[in-house]
């Protein structure tokens, strides 16, 4: 019986490792910040070009000459007031994904969003926090309620 228990024993240590390695493997291949390939290289690449981009049309504000960060808010902000806050979300979403550069940024203008959102249906918190969607940790949300 002694015998039996050790020798499962060092099964269950050889093998965890691997299950442990394997599993780790499989669960980053997909990570926000893992180079894009594929049919991402050709999104990111139509994105990144002097056009109008995703999600942004030929007339958005000019932004030269602001850092990424403010250049992205104009964005955003021209977004939802062109579209609605999700469209708005959804650019800084994929923005986020894009520019991992950005991410510290992500909750205040996450948080600029919901208070414009509110702004943009006059005072209307429920219609405002109908668009909240946990991007960024829920900032969005913190916004219109703030």
């Amino acid at each position: 019986m002694k015998q039996l228990v050790r020798r499962i024993g060092q099964t269950f240590a050889l093998t965890l490792p691997v299950v442990l390695v394997t599993t780790g493997t499989l669960a980053v291949t997909r990570v926000p910040w893992a180079p894009p390939t594929g049919f991402d290289q050709q999104v990111v690449a139509a994105a990144s070009g002097d056009g109008a981009g995703i999600g942004r049309s030929a007339t958005t504000t000019k932004t030269d000459g602001l850092a990424p960060q403010d250049s992205l808010r104009v964005a955003l902000l021209d977004e939802l007031r062109a579209k609605n806050p999700s469209a708005a979300l959804d650019l800084l979403e994929r923005s986020m994904r894009e520019q991992p550069s950005l991410t510290p940024y992500c909750t205040s203008l996450a948080t600029e969003l919901g208070k414009a959102a509110v702004r943009k249906y006059q005072g209307d918190v429920q219609r405002a926090r109908s668009f909240a969607r946990p991007v960024c940790d829920g900032s969005f949300a913190a916004g219109v309620t703030g």
